[in-house]
């Protein structure tokens, strides 16, 4: 191809974009869309720019105003629009819409900057194959405003990662000018972190197509990431309809505009039957979608409570860590493809709790330090998830999720939904909590409500019952999507085979996360004892009270699997004591005993009423003073007392 028809085949695209975001405004405008859709009218040439150097196998990460970068990658406007529509030949089922969008190596989040770390994932992904393949990421001038960018920028370049960072600068966050967000210079943030930057813009396009092809070749080459910025302007409103700048500005982008000055040309009319061809195209994807069905989906309900098959178990023998410790080196050894990575989990140190220790000696380049990012590290996770491999993330201490909070709950969670299965995410998440150790508000907390409940994810806690190799191998094995544990502090010593309460024996479910049952020997329980995580073991001291003081025989069950929460044995026990109590040791309010009741009230068929109590710690921050948290968490005694006063109502 000579260079006219080249130059010819990159304004033909940039027309194909121009008018596929034109007639979506249109068809917003006659009623035949909903929801939103961001256009890039005016930016196209940074989309053309930044697809043309790249080859099969390197993978686009972008952000909702995406459709630009998605046809100049892929082409595909029929399925894009059928996306738009919401139709089932859309590129992710309608179930993505105009923002998330998922297609051979292409992804898009609405989420400002939170896409940077997933790409930095994948680059690692890419760096690990070693077969040359390079990611893009296209973020917003008004996306550096947000710290999950840096964090990417950061271990892109401490770890080298063939990551290009494209920064389309258009001069607005939405309506904002960036006058008034941004401080210093654009390129100094990623010079900052020894990332090259270059500079080009969309209206001198054949410069920039050169200069993109050119920093695309050196990160392929060198392995390492660059930054490009684009200077460019968006002649359409942020949304459909909202802009506020002066129409005197529009103006004057519009006449300087490269592609309104090419449509206005004598070459323009030398090309019109090609312009008219593009314009048929784009027809046909509107009458075709417009004539698709949207796709039959059910929303998913609630699962019917289940009734396991029980089995009598005994402890592992080994204390939590070690067992912790063995599963993640099995894991390593066994699976090629598995990566571990935290906060000081290298050799000597090992992590806080000494969980990793010699591991990194053992499996030199897959276990490694991150900084201090733990958005930035739950990213980089999910990124290699997506790639196939099988990444295990440590948060040191678990107070310090709610900084991941973001890449869980709108990232690795949504991902396999919104891009219609195209992906699995295989991710497990680490960390300690809980208090007892009198390490203060900001070290102590217990945050598994905050967790439960999000869709696509699994959250477990472990108890001191729990068998934590065996839950480790089995989950290892199986993991299909997000997995977040919760490892207590106080439970790293603790074996499992500590001796029982009088008269109760020990099993659990038939179920791959399954729940630990204290049942009494001989004789029906009075009253049955929920436990969540560390207050296993203040609830069996309670027990064996409950049975010398008062006589009164429990039932303990010690769920592992926490959200989603199966809550048919618990179901089945009240059934036969309709005397429950609930114990958990976070903060009080609208937490996992409220959810456990609620449960039982919603599916409880018995004319009789059961008696219940919930437990959890008070709804303070936790004081430093290890008396005075003792005052704070439930203990021994409250557990002791709520089951006296609910076994006599």
């Amino acid at each position: 191809m000579n260079n006219a028809d080249e130059e010819k085949s990159w304004l033909l695209k940039a027309y194909a974009i121009r008018r596929f975001e034109e007639r979506l405004l249109e068809l917003f405008r006659a009623g035949k869309l909903s929801g939103t859709t961001h256009t890039c009218i005016g930016q196209e040439f940074s989309a053309l720019a930044l697809a043309a150097p790249l080859q099969p196998g390197d993978a686009v990460f972008s952000s909702h105003r995406c459709h630009g970068h998605y046809i100049a990658r892929t082409g595909d406007m029929e399925g894009l629009m059928a996306e738009v529509m919401g139709k089932r030949s859309g590129t992710c089922a309608g179930l993505g819409g105009s923002q998330h969008l998922c297609r051979d190596g292409f992804f898009s989040s609405g989420v400002q900057g939170g896409i940077a770390p997933v790409a930095a994932g994948v680059a690692w992904a890419q760096k690990l194959k070693d077969a040359g393949e390079i990611c893009v990421v296209i973020l917003g001038d008004g996306t550096l405003g947000e710290g999950a960018v840096y964090e990417a920028f950061n271990i892109a370049s401490k770890w080298e990662l063939p990551l290009l960072f494209a920064l389309e600068n258009n001069l607005y966050a939405q309506s904002t000018p960036q006058s008034q967000t941004l401080a210093g210079s654009i390129a100094a943030r990623a010079e900052a972190f020894a990332i090259p930057a270059h500079r080009g813009d969309t209206w001198d396009w054949r410069g920039l197509m050169s200069l993109a092809a050119r920093v695309s070749g050196t990160v392929r080459r060198q392995r390492r990431p660059a930054f490009l910025q684009v200077d460019t302007y968006r002649l359409a409103p942020h949304s459909k309809g909202d802009d506020d700048r002066a129409a005197s500005e529009i103006r004057a982008h519009e006449e300087r505009d490269p592609l309104n000055i090419f449509l206005k040309s004598e070459s323009a009319a030398q090309l019109a039957s090609e312009l008219q061809a593009v314009d048929a195209c784009l027809e046909q994807a509107v009458r075709r979608a417009s004539e698709d069905t949207f796709l039959s989906f059910q929303p998913p309900v609630e699962s019917a409570p289940s009734r396991p098959r029980r089995r009598a178990v005994a402890g592992e023998g080994e204390i939590q860590t070690r067992a912790i410790h063995r599963a993640l080196a099995a894991q390593l050894e066994s699976e090629p493809r598995a990566l571990f990575f935290g906060e000081d989990v290298e050799h000597p140190y090992g992590g806080a709790f000494k969980i990793a220790k010699d591991l990194s000696a053992r499996f030199p380049g897959r276990v490694r330090n991150g900084p201090i990012s733990e958005a930035g590290l739950v990213g980089v996770g999910t990124g290699l998830a997506i790639k196939g491999l099988r990444p295990v993330v440590e948060i040191m201490f678990g107070d310090f999720l709610t900084l991941a909070a973001d890449q869980l709950l709108n990232h690795a969670a949504k991902f396999e939904f919104m891009y219609s299965r195209q992906v699995q995410v295989p991710l497990v998440l680490r960390t300690p909590m809980g208090g007892g150790r009198g390490y203060g508000a900001t070290h102590s907390q217990c945050l598994e409500k905050h967790f439960a409940g999000i869709p696509g994810m699994d959250l477990y806690v472990l108890h001191g019952r729990a068998r934590a190799f065996e839950f480790y191998r089995r989950l290892f094995r199986d993991v299909r999507r997000p997995a977040l544990v919760i490892e207590h502090k106080l439970l790293y010593a603790f074996t499992g085979n500590e001796p029982l309460p009088a008269g109760l024996e020990q099993f659990e479910t038939d179920e791959a996360a399954p729940m630990t049952l204290l049942r009494p020997a001989q004789g029906p329980a009075d009253l049955t004892l929920v436990v969540f995580g560390a207050m296993s073991a203040p609830a069996e001291e309670a027990a064996r009270r409950l049975l010398a003081e008062e006589e009164i025989i429990v039932e303990i069950i010690l769920p592992l699997r926490v959200s989603p929460f199966d809550v048919g044995p618990v179901l089945e026990s009240v059934e036969r004591t309709r005397r429950v109590v609930v114990v958990e040791e976070g903060a009080a309010g609208f937490n996992l005993g409220c959810e456990v009741l609620a449960q039982l009230a919603r599916h409880w068929k018995d004319e009789r009423a059961f008696r219940a109590r919930a437990l959890s710690a008070a709804p303070c921050a936790l004081p430093s003073s290890l008396a005075l948290e003792k005052k704070v968490l439930p203990g021994t005694e409250r557990i002791f007392t709520a089951c006296v006063e609910v076994f006599s109502e």
